[in-house]
């Protein structure tokens, strides 16, 4: 059975690209269990508290990942250099998540048979 990473890479405004990636976690979560999600890059200003789209001109509406929980799926990462970086700490995300540092996330993905990138 295939096992599934969702990768997320991209900052929140500009595209819609996390909002569809979390479409496709959230259809995805029907038909399997083993899900996981990953946060790297500039995609760790998905989980920051605090955004607001119309700052920014954002016409897509910010990606809720407070519903993965609801949707039972437990298996979600951060890159701690990815916050680091960017000056965020843990305290600043939206969710709960176990953050990483890169050696560890990627031997994580690693575990993941197919990986999907948003």
């Amino acid at each position: 059975m295939n096992t599934l990473a969702f990768v997320f890479r991209t900052p929140p405004h500009g595209s819609a690209s996390g909002r569809e990636g979390l479409d496709a976690v959230l259809a995805t979560s029907a038909l399997s269990e083993d899900i996981a999600v990953f946060f790297i890059g500039d995609g760790v200003y998905q989980l920051q508290s605090g955004q607001d789209p119309a700052a920014v001109l954002g016409r897509h509406y910010a990606p809720t990942f407070g519903l993965l929980e609801l949707y039972d799926i437990e298996a979600v990462y951060v890159c701690a250099e990815s916050l680091a970086e960017r000056g965020l700490s843990d305290t600043a995300l939206t969710i709960e998540a176990t953050v990483l540092s890169l050696p560890e996330l990627q031997r994580q993905l690693a575990d993941y048979t197919v990986r999907l990138s948003f």
